[in-house]
């Protein structure tokens, strides 16, 4: 049985090593868009999404220092897009993680210069940093991480959640911006992972289900403790979602029905990965932890 708690602390201390040292600072960066970059990232996350790259290559038998660029990468875009969703044109969040949010602790033009630097400074990463992974595999898991960001992923899932404020949506519509906004970036953590570990087609297909309904459960959760923790757990201001009229599973189904939707999920996606034995330990723990944080 694993120890989860120590694996995620040994996996976060490994991922923030090689963070602090690919944002580095580079010559020429001017030094406040460095420290606005740090703060973002270094903000006391639970680097879950390079965790589970991390996990997903081990799960393969892969070496797991090969997937670390990748994983790097992912969170480095994970960030910059929490930097944007705060801005006051987008969520207007004062709040994240306990402490001010990048536009509130240094303003609202540097918060958007610090995003951008921290997206594109995430393919330098996974391009420099891929070096021990094959070449052609390299350019496809470039490209997965870019899709699941661009427009018809993370980006796209965004501008979905913001036309869908205040609007009578319904379960179909809530999961459809859950899949683009959170869903796609997650599953290609876990995709990364199983690429950069050498994983057979049929192991990849199989974390590429898992990858997916993980996703979507781990936003259900997330969208259950915005409408019921609060923000001492959450780190952000309780009930955001409901006071911007956000279309989120509670919303439209309520929290029980809302975690009953989690679980099945998270049912769903350890099914897929039933067949790959202890080396995907890490992995179903980790999908348990994301969906029980939930109640």
């Amino acid at each position: 049985m694993i120890e989860l708690d120590r694996y995620l602390a040994e996996h976060r201390e490994l991922v923030d090593a090689e963070l602090e040292r690919v944002l580095a600072p580079a010559e020429g960066a001017p030094p406040r868009l460095h420290e606005a970059m740090c703060y973002a990232v270094f903000s006391g996350g639970k680097r879950i999404r390079p965790i589970l790259t991390l996990a997903a290559c081990e799960a393969v038998g892969g070496v797991r220092d090969r997937a670390l660029p990748f994983a790097c990468a992912l969170e480095l875009i994970h960030t910059y897009s929490l930097v944007h969703d705060d801005l006051p044109a987008m969520d207007d969040d004062d709040l994240r993680r306990g402490r001010p949010t990048v536009h509130v602790q240094f303003d609202e033009a540097l918060a958007i210069l610090a995003g951008d630097a921290l997206l594109t400074e995430a393919f330098r990463v996974a391009a420099e940093g891929a070096a021990a992974v094959d070449p052609a595999r390299t350019l496809k898991l470039i490209a997965v991480i870019a899709r699941a960001a661009g427009a018809a992923g993370m980006v796209g899932g965004q501008v979905a959640d913001l036309e869908a404020e205040h609007v009578v949506a319904d379960v179909a519509l809530v999961e459809s911006i859950h899949r683009r906004k959170t869903t796609a970036l997650l599953a290609a953590a876990i995709e990364c992972g199983a690429g950069a570990g050498g994983a057979t087609a049929a192991k990849d297909s199989a974390l590429r289900e898992f990858g997916q309904a993980l996703g979507l459960a781990f936003q259900v959760a997330d969208d259950v403790l915005d409408a019921s923790a609060p923000s001492a757990v959450t780190g952000k201001r309780v009930g955001r979602d409901a006071e911007q009229g956000k279309a989120t599973y509670p919303a439209v189904v309520g929290i029980d029905e809302a975690r009953r939707i989690a679980r099945e999920l998270l049912c769903r996606g350890l099914g897929a990965i039933e067949s790959f034995g202890t080396s995907a330990e890490p992995l179903r723990a980790i999908a348990r932890f994301v969906v029980e944080r939930a109640g």
